[in-house]
Parts: C-alpha cells; structure tokens; sequence
C-alpha cells in the first residue's frame, strides 16, 4: 500500500519543518536557516541546521539529514505511511492510496489496536481495585512494584475466569480473535486469552497498544510466561517493551539497553536508566536492530550473551557492519536478573552499563577469566579457545588486535599467536572470510573545495552561478552530477530522490550550508584548476613527431595561457570567464 505522490508533495509543501522540529529542540534562526542541538544526539555546541525554504536538515555532527517526513520516521519510530498520515492529519490533507484496499487495512489495524487498548484499561483497573487481585498486587510489591510504577507501566490483572474480558468488551468474535485477546473455543462461545495472570501491556513505539505479555502467580497453573499471539498488530520479531517510554532517552543518550523481561525494563528505569528495552519472548531479530538503529547507534545487551555462543555472535557482527552499530555487553553478576539487581543495588546495575564491553572483548576476556593460565597447557588450550571467538570477527584489523591481547594474557609470542589466527578455515555460508576483498573508499571530496562552493552557490543562487561555469569544471564525477541534476530538477527533494544515496546526503547538507562568497570568485577558481590541465594535456601531446599537429597546439597554448593569466586577476576575470563560455560552445575561428 502506498500514497499517492502528490500527495506526499502536499504533505511536504504544507508541514512547518521547523515547528514540527522545534517540539524536539530549540532553534533559531541564523541568516536564511535555523541551527539548534541536535535532537539525535547529545552535544553542547549547536550542530544541526535546517533548510526552512526547501524543508530540508542535515547535522554536521552526526550526519542525519532528511525532509520534515524523515524527520518524523525517525524520532517518533513511525513507517513512511504512518509519518505521512500523522503530518497529513496536522495539515487538514485528506490522502489518496495507490491500493484501493490500503486505507481500509489501515482502519481495521487502528480498530484492533483501539480494542487492546480497552483491554489494557479494564486489566489495569481490575488489578487496582478487584478483590480477586489482591494476590497480585501482593505480588508486585514484593518485587518492588509501588503504585506509581503500577500505574507508570499500566500493569494489569487477567482474573481466572473463562470469559469477563469478552463480556465487558463486547466485541465481534473476529475482533476478539484478530485482536489475540481471546479466542472462540469448542462450543462456538467467546473466550478469553488470558486467565489468572499478572499482565504487562506492550505498545508499539509510537505507544498504540499491541498486546500482552502474561506471568502466572508463583503456584499457578500453566506456563509461566505468556504472550499474545501473532497478529496484524502483534509480531514480536518487530515489538520491544518499553520503546515508547523509552525512546526520547535512547536518543539523548545514543544508547540502548536490551533485556530480556519487562520487570528487567521496570527495573532499569527505576535505577535512573530509562533506556532500556526487552523483547518479547524471542531473541533479537535483525527486525529489532532495524527499529532500534532509527533512535541510537550504541546497543548494550543486558543479558548472558555468552550463552547466546557461535551463532548469535555472527548475527551481532553482521549487524554491526550492516546497520553501522556497535554492540556492547554490560557485565552483570552472573545469575542475577537486572530487574532483581535493581532493588538490591541500582548502583551496580548502572556501572555495568557504564562499563560495558564490545561484544567480542566480553567474549573473550570471559574464556580467558575461567581458563586456567597457571601452566603452560592450560594457556595454549585457552588461546586456541579464544581464538576461535576472535576468528569469527569478520575485520582483520579487530581480528589482529584481539590476537594480541590474547598473546599477552596467555604469555606468547604475539607472531605465533597471528600464525594461529591466520591459518587456513572453512567459508562461512556468506562467503566472507579474512581475506575478504574490501572495496577501495572513494576519495574524500575537501570540504572547502571551490567546487563544494559552486555547490552551495548552485542550491541556493542557481541563476548567479549558472551564468559562470559549466559541468566540465568538475573534476570530481559525484561533484559533476550534482550540479548537472540541481539544474535540470525544479525542488531539491526531486535532486535528492533522482541521485542516489552519497548524491542526496551531500545535497542535504548543502542545503543548510550557505556560501557568503561571490559568484565571480568562485567561478574563478573553478576556471584555474581546469585551464591548468588543458594546458597539461597539451604539453604532454607535444611528444608527437607530427609538426602539423605542433603547429596547431602553439597558438592554443597560447590563447589558454592568456586566458588563465586574466583569470588570476579580479579586475579581469568576469570578461575572461565570458570569453571561455563561448571558447567551451563553439571555438573561435581565429583563436584555439
């Protein structure tokens, strides 16, 4: 389902870029655009910049960049559609859809989530008022649970009986079974999901209520842990606890804390870490990393991930160079849960997160700790222990610093320990391995280049340089079509979309970046570099034997040669730079 792109362009046209930004962070105005702290990390000098006229922001600090849509996605955790209906709601825009059945399937998922939400308010007020919940509020207060923190997370209680949810809510048998909060049993009667069963309310990050994850009272019968089942509005590859409270103080910090329950995300937030997430009842999926990567670039796992082993630690590593994330692990005593640890002593669950290791250190430094390093046996079994972890690593550079420090725990000689590393192994089923060829970097364009000034000129005075330069100019080929695309475009947006991904980013911070200098002088200095090696060219070509050809390069040097001094000088550029617009459509017949 999608939105018809006219649409999307009233949206942008109509939405107040800096009023929808400015709920996030204070700006002001700074010549033609805006500048403020980033809202996406933490700073103390003013970074982020936005572009009002073309509705566009880039921060110099870390790098994001998009349009007020983007913008949206990424700080409230919303899809293109979801972002784009929210900015429409504001501005009073009614969308047309590309699938005739997408506005519906929309509706229906808001009607779902409308239900659960009912839900969550008639568990939460049974738990704080019902006599059959005593036990449970018993419960919770003696793990730590006041009423604040009842009333903060909406917990709820799900009595042992058959059906008093589906009775006070009244809802059609599909709503009731599409929803997972119950089901039609045997006889063809509405029945309940959950019985007998302290309740957590999981809301997607934008807060709409999915579904439940249900804990039996110490005694009970069944499972101890139950969630919702899968649904329209509740997948648990894609759900994490707590994102929606949590969110604002992911991004502050750039930092993400993943456990694995809901009283471990109570728990953290009541030591003063309102960060942290869990999944719910699944491992991390790259669904999760996705989500998570919208509001930070640090996650640290709160959980055994030594036990997790070969398997997860491919996944990790894979991740982290997909997505541009790092992946730490906060060392927690062993056997003890955060939630737990939370009200014995918060202050060494916040050093653990503080003192969290990269994914591979932990691994690591943990076989090192337990191996027996007092004989010589016992450390060569324990290097080649801990070289299996470090060979999974798919960098070379990690993997030889890792290989060093394994060599000065376990006393050997650092050369034998990288002949051990670097023997021979079996490919992995991705084919990567430590010999992998890595792709030459692109050279890095300098940021005070001439030819980033026509850029900046070119976004926001195009007639002045239009006037003065041409797109042979540039040397560089990314530099070339940037120009040559703000010219044929008529929004920058259309620039953004047309050029590809390094193309947009460099457009995106162009926006916001004006240039105070003066089209002339820019044109000039563009003109220098490029007569200098047309002149090159030329000399190079006189090895030639042929005199026709010698006697036709004499007079071009020449003519280039006069043309670069008048360039040199500002009284005399303007007409030089006129004369070589014209040599560059049609070559004088008198001249080169």
């Amino acid at each position: 389902m999608g939105i018809v792109d006219e649409d999307i362009g009233r949206v942008r046209q109509a939405s107040d870029i800096v009023a929808v930004i400015g709920q996030y962070t204070q700006l002001r105005r700074v010549g033609r655009r805006f500048q403020g702290l980033c809202p996406f990390h933490a700073e103390r000098s003013p970074s982020f910049s936005v572009n009002a006229e073309e509705g566009l922001y880039y921060c110099f600090g870390c790098g994001v960049r998009g349009d007020v849509i983007t913008f949206v996605r990424e700080k409230e955790g919303r899809d293109f559609v979801d972002a784009v209906e929210w900015l429409a709601g504001k501005a009073n825009i009614d969308l047309r859809y590309t699938d005739a059945g997408g506005g519906e399937e929309r509706r229906r998922r808001s009607k779902l989530q409308d239900a659960v939400g009912r839900a969550v308010d008639w568990y939460h007020e049974r738990l704080l008022t019902a006599d059959d919940a005593g036990p449970a509020r018993s419960y919770l207060r003696s793990r730590g649970f006041d009423a604040d923190t009842v009333r903060r997370y909406r917990v709820g209680w799900a009595p042992d009986r058959w059906d008093d949810l589906a009775r006070s809510l009244r809802l059609s048998d599909d709503d009731l079974t599409d929803s997972g909060l119950g089901f039609i049993n045997r006889r063809g009667r509405q029945q309940d999901a959950f019985r007998n069963r302290i309740v957590f309310p999981v809301f997607d990050a934008q807060g709409a209520a999915a579904g439940f994850g249900g804990r039996i009272l110490p005694g009970g019968d069944g499972p101890k842990y139950k969630n919702s089942s899968e649904s329209t509005i509740y997948a648990k590859s894609r759900l994490l606890y707590g994102l929606n409270w949590a969110k604002t103080s992911i991004v502050e910090a750039n930092e993400v804390v993943v456990c694995e329950g809901y009283t471990d995300v109570i728990g953290f937030a009541k030591a003063g870490l309102e960060r942290a997430v869990a999944t719910c009842g699944t491992a991390l999926t790259e669904d999760h990393v996705k989500l998570l990567r919208r509001f930070a670039r640090r996650v640290v796992l709160a959980f055994d991930a030594d036990a997790a082993g070969q398997n997860a630690a491919a996944r990790f590593y894979e991740w982290e160079q997909a997505h541009d994330l790092d992946v730490a692990v906060a060392d927690l005593p062993p056997g003890v849960d955060p939630g737990d640890l939370a009200e014995s002593d918060p202050e060494r669950l916040v050093k653990a997160v503080a003192a969290a290791r990269p994914f591979l250190e932990f691994r690591v430094e943990r076989e090192l700790d337990r191996a027996d390093l007092t004989t010589a046996e016992g450390r060569a079994r324990a290097a080649e222990r801990a070289l299996a972890m470090v060979r999974e690593h798919p960098d070379a550079l990690v993997r030889d610093q890792y290989a060093v420090s394994v060599a000065s725990r376990c006393r050997l000689e650092v050369d034998l320990v990288r002949a051990r590393l670097d023997r021979p192994q079996p490919s992995s089923p991705s084919g990567r391995g430590a010999s992998a060829a890595v792709a030459p970097a692109r050279p890095r364009i300098v940021r005070d280049s001439p030819e980033l000034e026509a850029l900046k000129l070119a976004v926001h005075r195009w007639d002045e340089i239009d006037a003065l330069i041409v797109p042979e100019l540039f040397a560089d080929e990314l530099l070339a079509t940037t120009y040559q695309l703000v010219g044929r475009c008529d929004t920058l947006h259309q620039v953004i979309e047309a050029g590809g991904p390094e193309l947009g980013e460099l457009v995106q911070r162009l926006s916001v970046e004006e240039s105070q200098a003066e089209a002339v002088d820019v044109a000039a200095r563009l003109w220098e570099p490029f007569l200098e090696r047309m002149m090159a060219d030329l000399v190079a070509s006189q090895t030639t034997a042929d005199l026709e050809r010698l006697r036709e390069i004499g007079p071009e040097q020449t003519w280039l040669k006069l043309r670069l001094e008048d360039i040199r000088d500002p009284s005399r550029q303007a007409g030089a730079i006129a004369e070589l617009l014209g040599w560059m459509e049609e070559p004088p017949k008198d001249g080169p």
